[in-house]
């Protein structure tokens, strides 16, 4: 199998790729999310992970790239990108409160000849209803912190959760079963 490189830092999309028992190494990307124009939630995340898989990959050729992005829109459509301040998160997580929202997990894979593999995974999160006291509790662990819609699937924030509809690892970043479906199109299918 050709060389595998993750274009993201995220360690939880590594532990997911790990667990598909595969080598791979973590360049991740440089590409400024905040500055892109798209406004349509699921192009943007498609766009984003397109051009962080080609970010690394211009530097990288004969190796196959995965570049990802995922962004959250809050019940009343808001696009909900990462908190930058314990304010902002606690909007976030407001909006979201006792509704659903809807996350987007682009994946974009480029083989090792270049060509683009792409696709979404889009799925619904009902949150419980948040009372001030589980808002600050969440605020308080920090697990937040460079998180689209200021919160976590796994670990912690499964406690704020009611329930998922969709892909739980699309989710948490890195729709599994998508990726299994673009890595065999390139080339590199994990069997």
């Amino acid at each position: 199998m050709p060389h595998l490189i993750l274009a993201s830092a995220s360690p939880q999309r590594k532990t997911l790729l790990r667990g598909l028992d595969i080598q791979f190494d973590v360049i991740p990307s440089s590409i400024e999310e905040d500055d892109h124009p798209e406004a349509d939630p699921a192009k943007r995340a498609a766009d984003l992970a397109r051009l962080k898989a080609q970010d690394i990959a211009a530097n990288h050729s004969g190796s196959i790239v995965i570049g990802c992005d995922t962004l959250v829109v809050a019940p009343d459509g808001t696009l909900l990108e990462k908190p930058r301040s314990i304010d902002e998160v606690r909007s976030m997580l407001t909006l979201q409160s006792g509704g659903t929202s809807l996350v987007h997990s682009a994946l974009c894979v480029i083989d090792a000849k270049g060509k683009l593999h792409e696709g979404l995974s889009s799925s619904s999160v009902r949150f419980k209803k948040l009372t001030s006291r589980d808002i600050d509790w969440w605020i308080g662990t920090k697990l937040w912190q460079g998180r689209s819609g200021g919160f976590q699937i796994d670990g912690l924030g499964q406690l704020m959760i009611e329930r998922i509809e969709g892909d739980w690892t699309g989710v948490v970043g890195l729709p599994v079963f998508l990726l299994g479906q673009l890595l065999k199109e390139a080339g590199a299918g994990v069997e």
